[in-house]
């Protein structure tokens, strides 16, 4: 009897939790951060048929690569496994930043391997992905980083990533490109979407690299795009990942090539950092909206205290005078209320 009422209180909770989703109503968030448990980096998050899923940088128990995870409530997770099999030819080492696009029924993964983008291809958002064989950017040494983003105006895809510059503020630095019909292509001109602009986006002193040590080398990465108001947000983050200087800034355009700039990050990062956090290099954030259907969230890694896992956690965004900014950004129990007032 006791299983019956709990399998019944359960089922009543349920409909509850999807009415008031269903209906845009005033609906509360309770989960804790990080969302899980296990190691996952760089995490996109996106939807489809209703659940949310989420893949990131790190090897699932299973031996491959990009861990997903899934939830239908968007406050309790569950690990699927691994998007990727490690490849046999090329025979990689290094598998960076996933994001999925569904288009068609299709999912495409893109990610980094070797410091150079590819795309994966699957039928399900859960996978398996079968990598596509080819470089998106065959004559780029160095691309990662990519944010496949459908353009709400235009309907046209998108592909933001991040790739090296070598004049002015020497470094890694947020590009786009228009993506081909085939969603394995790209397509015309490569457009700066914005470069590095403050000290806080140094990633290293004196670095050799290229065969060169420069002075300074900055980078901003990890591009994650929203469409608000007839502007484009284009998050990114900046600095170096492995410390707790890593943060969030945001740039705007009116248009979804850019330029874009940034207002408000010059004396650091203006949306997640470390500063009055028990947050250690928060940062490398996707961006969707919760089940109430109006409160944006921004999903992103922070390290634990021991730093020796990059998790994933949630927090909402709000709209400020000064930019968009996390709410609240910290690790532990939450309960939100939504939606937020702006």
């Amino acid at each position: 009897m006791r299983v019956k009422k709990l399998l019944i209180l359960t089922a009543l909770s349920s409909i509850i939790f999807l009415s008031s989703c269903a209906g845009n109503k005033s609906m509360e968030l309770s989960y804790e951060n990080p969302v899980w448990d296990g190691y996952l980096a760089d995490p996109h998050v996106f939807k489809s048929d209703g659940v949310y899923y989420a893949c990131g940088t790190g090897q699932a128990e299973d031996g491959r690569h990009f861990p997903i995870v899934r939830s239908e409530d968007f406050q309790n997770w569950e690990p699927l496994g691994g998007a990727l099999e490690p490849l046999e030819e090329p025979n990689l080492e290094l598998y960076w930043a996933p994001e999925i696009a569904e288009r068609n029924g299709k999912f495409y993964l893109y990610y980094a391997g070797d410091m150079n983008m590819r795309v994966a291809v699957a039928d399900s958002p859960e996978g398996p992905y079968e990598d596509a064989g080819i470089k998106l950017f065959p004559d780029l040494e160095f691309s990662i980083d990519a944010h496949p983003y459908k353009d709400p105006v235009s309907g046209e895809w998108y592909l933001f990533f991040a790739k090296d510059f070598f004049d002015k503020k020497p470094g890694t630095a947020l590009a786009v490109v228009k993506l081909g019909d085939d969603m394995i292509s790209t397509e015309g001109e490569v457009h700066t979407v914005m470069r590095a602009f403050s000290d806080w986006q140094i990633y290293e002193r004196n670095r050799h690299w290229y065969d060169k040590t420069w002075p300074a080398w900055y980078t901003v990465e990890g591009p994650a795009v929203l469409y608000k108001d007839g502007k484009y947000y284009c998050f990114y983050s900046g600095g170096n990942w492995q410390t707790p200087g890593y943060g969030v800034g945001c740039a705007v355009s009116e248009d979804i090539t850019g330029p874009y700039k940034d207002p408000w990050s010059k004396a650091g990062p203006s949306v997640l950092s470390s500063d009055d956090t028990e947050l250690i290099g928060p940062g490398h954030n996707s961006v969707i909206k919760a089940p109430d259907g109006q409160t944006w969230f921004i999903v992103y890694h922070s390290w634990n205290k021991e730093q020796t896992k990059r998790q994933m956690c949630i927090d909402p965004l709000i709209w400020t005078t000064e930019g968009p900014k996390c709410f609240n950004p910290s690790r532990g129990e939450k309960t939100i209320s939504l939606p937020l007032g702006e």
